[in-house]
């Protein structure tokens, strides 16, 4: 049930599709219901073009003056970095909640995007793991440090990719001998 000041997942899309017309594409809607009470989950998802991805984030404040981060995923495509940013808007409030994610393909020769930590200072250590796993620069993050790979492992080399920069060159295996 629609509670009153609450837009429909339809029209949520729809304001994002007026207010960035030629930088959203794909966008879709997953119903679901769970539990015993039939509680239906609604998932908006969108992909975005970079250039418009800070201004995109700052408009689920029209919706939600406190808007969750939950966290952002990240993939090696082959040319491109695929980030997808999972948010909730109306977080917590029983059969309101709806979760929106935004995905963000990012060239493979200049994986770069803005920071949101000035908007929602929680992406931080998500950031930082994007960082560090795939290489991706945070432009203007406030924390440019390690945290999840150690400081032996040399720079350059992230884990989460599946081309020169991976850590194949790193993996040794013991059963075949030392080279």
């Amino acid at each position: 049930m629609t509670q009153p000041n609450q837009l429909t997942p339809e029209q949520i899309i729809q304001s994002f599709q007026d207010a960035f017309p030629a930088n959203i594409t794909d966008t879709r809607i997953e119903k679901r219901t769970n539990g015993v009470m039939k509680t239906e989950a609604n998932f908006l998802w969108m992909t975005l073009d970079k250039s418009i991805f800070k201004e995109a984030v700052k408009h689920l404040f029209t919706f939600d003056a406190f808007p969750h981060f939950a966290v952002s995923s990240g993939y090696d495509l082959g040319d491109t970095i695929e980030l997808i940013y999972h948010f909730s808007l109306y977080h917590g409030e029983r059969a309101r909640e709806l979760s929106l994610n935004m995905k963000v393909a990012l060239p493979k020769a200049n994986p770069s995007i803005e920071t949101i930590t000035d908007l929602i200072p929680g992406a931080l250590i998500s950031e930082q793991e994007k960082q560090e796993m795939l290489g991706v620069k945070i432009l203007g993050i406030p924390k440019d440090t390690r945290v999840f790979i150690a400081d032996d492992i040399p720079s350059g080399v992230y884990p989460w990719r599946r081309d020169e920069t991976g850590p194949a060159k790193l993996i040794r295996n013991l059963h075949e001998g030392d080279p």
